[in-house]
């Protein structure tokens, strides 16, 4: 149980960088905190629709694989009975 607990952590760390790289490209919406860091600035140059599309599919699907460890993780933790 334990190289599963260990296994489960370090996939926790790499999904949890690879969410946080992800949202950050998204592109700004307008006036949050998008604007503060130069967001405000659109172009016509950024990412089209699809890419868009692809990169929100992509960041659900990270988001909730990260959920997943998460209640693993806890469950195992919290049912982790040791003999």
């Amino acid at each position: 149980m334990d190289v599963l607990k260990i296994i489960l952590q370090v996939l926790l760390g790499i999904t949890s960088l690879l969410l946080i790289m992800l949202v950050l490209l998204h592109k700004g919406r307008g006036g949050g905190m998008s604007d503060m860091f130069g967001g405000g600035m659109t172009s016509n140059l950024s990412a089209s629709g699809v890419a868009e599309r692809n990169l929100n599919r992509i960041t659900v699907a990270m988001g909730i694989s990260w959920g997943v460890i998460i209640i693993t993780l806890g469950l195992i933790m919290r049912f982790n009975v040791e003999a």
